[in-house]
Order: structure tokens, then C-alpha cells, then sequence
């Protein structure tokens, strides 16, 4: 696989990465060892490095998986081989009626060592905050988050849905690596101003659920494809009339991949990665089968007629319905 650069000054890792979000929670049941094992395994086979978790995942159920997957545990010992992207900062309520947010310094502390000691590693390779916390200036999250630099406990510092002068004021207490925000066809914000800020900081950018939470691959023909415990359900654009219209530019979408030659989530994912080499998706799945064809997107070279084509049929805003519920919805662009 070719590679990309996170940012001005970072590493360089595979142009598709893996989410490995799904392995663990939010789509229904969690994965086995031995499945989780086998889907990073070719991973790392296919040429992917970057594997992305987060302490919420589970949860902290996702990062365990991945360090054992890549520890040597299931098999693999290969955790030279990876680039390990993990984050904190939010939690669930104990009802689970909504997110808890803590970027305070001690918490920054906590959630360093509960992950160095899940992924069974002694770094982490990028660290981010997972969600700005509104009662905590970013300047002593990230500062606090620096020492861990210092420290050799993390070798590189990210957030996550944070707003552009979030963003500055983070860069300028330590360098910021990567910045990562949900984009694709169907969400579309970061072309306001996000994209901008990081180019001109030298900010990687890292698009998660750049298919749309899987809607975009076409797999996903009605509601009840989905488990009765996948948060999917309870998501703006999945529920009532919304799931049909979005359908229906999925649709569109699936009959310019078939005249390619391509699947619906190839062509998605190759829109992704058209809109810069600084931009490295980490589309998710739990199915080797799936992880092969999203891999094999980084090799579709889109043409201007094609990308013209594409947003005819998907153009900016099309998709209805908010990116999250209300309680996930409050926590973005901060």
C-alpha cells in the first residue's frame, strides 16, 4: 500500500487505516480474540499501520483486543509493525443517557496508564483527546497531555472534532500531529473551515466513518439489518423516512461504482482520499472480506469526470439528518 504523511512533520503510514471501534462496541456484539486476531493480522498483511481505538471503546474492552492482537498474544508480534492511535476523554453516564466529558490533567494521567497497560505496550503512538472538554482550557489538556511526550509515554499528540480555534490554541502548547473528524460523502462539515486550519498548521488529517458508519458500501438495506443493541438504530439518519432518502443517494452512488467496475464503498472511500494526500480514512469492520475491499480503494484514481459525477448525484448537505442524537451532537466542534 502506498503510504501518506500525518502531517507536516509526522509519520508516515498507510494511506487507508483501520477503526477498530466496531470489534468491541456501538454494532452489536463484540467480536471474539481470534476474529479480532485474524481482521488485524491481514491488515498488517494488506500494508495498514494505523490501527485507531479509544478507551471508550467497550468499554476499554477494544484496546485489550488490539494489544493482543498485536502483542503477541493471539499470535501476531507485531506491534513494530504498527502505529497505534488511541484516545480519552470521554465516558458514559452511568444511565448511558449521554456522554461524560474530562480533559482535566489528572484525568489525562488515568487514562494513559489504564491504556499503555490494556494495549500492553509502552507507548502509545498517537495520543488524542476524544472530545474537547468545555470546563478544561485545551491549553492544559494538551499540556498535560505534552509531558506524556516528554515522558516517552506517547509519541505524538491528536484531537478529535475540535473546532478551528480549538485547534490553534492546542497547536500552539505542543504540536498537534493529527486532527480527526468524521468525514465523507455525507459529512461534509469539515470543508468549512477544518480542513483549512490543518493545512495551514501542517495538521494531519484522519476522516473517521468515511462510510458513513457502513451506510455507503450499500450494504445496509433496512433497519433491521442492523442488531437491536447497534447504536446505528438510535441515529438520526438511520431512523424513519431519513434511512430511505439517504438510501437513495446511496443508490446513485452504487450505479457510477458499478460502471467503474468498483464497489459502492471503494468509489466512497476513493472520493475520501482524492480530497488530499493529507488525509488518511480509517473505515472500520470486524470481516477480513470487507477489510480487502476497502484496502483495495487506495488503488481507484478518480478522475475529475468522476468525482463531477459522484457529487451530482451526493452533492454537499444531501444526507438527512443530524451526524448524531442529541447528547452525541453537543459534544462536536468545540
Amino acid at each position: 500500500m502506498k503510504t501518506r504523511r500525518l502531517g507536516k512533520n509526522g509519520p508516515e503510514v498507510g494511506a487507508v487505516g483501520l477503526g477498530c471501534m466496531g470489534m468491541a462496541s456501538s454494532y452489536g456484539q463484540a467480536s471474539d480474540q481470534a476474529q479480532v486476531d485474524a481482521v488485524i493480522h491481514r491488515a498488517l498483511d494488506l500494508g495498514v499501520t494505523l490501527f485507531d481505538t479509544a478507551e471508550i471503546y467497550g468499554p476499554h474492552v477494544n484496546e485489550t483486543q488490539v494489544g493482543t492482537a498485536l502483542s503477541g498474544k493471539g499470535g501476531a508480534g507485531r506491534r513494530d509493525k504498527a502505529f497505534i492511535a488511541t484516545k480519552f476523554g470521554i465516558g458514559w453516564k452511568a444511565d448511558r443517557s449521554g456522554l461524560t466529558v474530562d480533559g482535566s490533567p489528572a484525568n489525562v494521567r488515568r487514562a494513559i496508564e489504564g491504556s499503555l497497560k490494556r494495549l500492553n505496550v509502552d507507548h502509545v503512538d498517537l495520543y488524542y483527546l476524544h472530545r474537547v472538554d468545555p470546563d478544561t482550557p485545551i491549553e492544559d489538556t494538551v499540556g498535560a497531555m505534552a509531558e506524556l511526550v516528554s515522558e516517552g509515554k506517547v509519541r505524538f499528540l491528536g484531537l478529535s472534532e475540535a473546532a478551528p480555534a480549538t485547534i490553534r490554541k492546542a497547536h500552539a502548547t505542543h504540536p498537534i500531529t493529527a486532527l480527526q473528524t468524521e468525514y465523507s460523502l455525507w459529512s461534509r462539515d469539515p470543508e468549512d473551515e477544518i480542513l483549512a486550519t490543518v493545512r495551514e498548521l501542517g495538521i494531519g488529517f484522519v476522516p473517521y466513518s468515511p462510510l458513513g458508519r457502513g451506510f455507503l458500501s450499500g450494504d445496509i438495506k433496512s433497519i433491521d439489518d442492523l442488531a437491536e443493541d447497534d447504536f446505528r438504530r438510535s441515529n438520526p439518519r438511520f431512523q424513519g423516512d431519513n434511512f430511505q432518502k439517504n438510501m437513495d443517494l446511496v443508490e446513485a452512488v452504487k450505479s457510477i461504482a458499478h460502471d467503474r467496475g468498483v464497489t459502492a464503498a471503494q468509489l466512497a472511500l476513493a472520493w475520501v482520499l482524492h480530497q488530499g494526500d493529507d488525509l488518511v480514512p480509517i473505515p472500520g469492520t470486524r470481516r477480513i472480506a470487507t477489510l480487502e475491499d476497502n484496502i483495495a480503494a487506495a488503488r481507484v484514481v478518480l478522475t475529475a469526470e468522476d468525482v463531477a459525477a459522484i457529487e451530482a448525484v451526493f452533492p454537499r448537505d444531501a444526507a438527512v439528518g443530524d451526524r448524531y442524537a442529541v447528547a452525541g451532537q453537543a459534544a462536536l466542534n468545540r
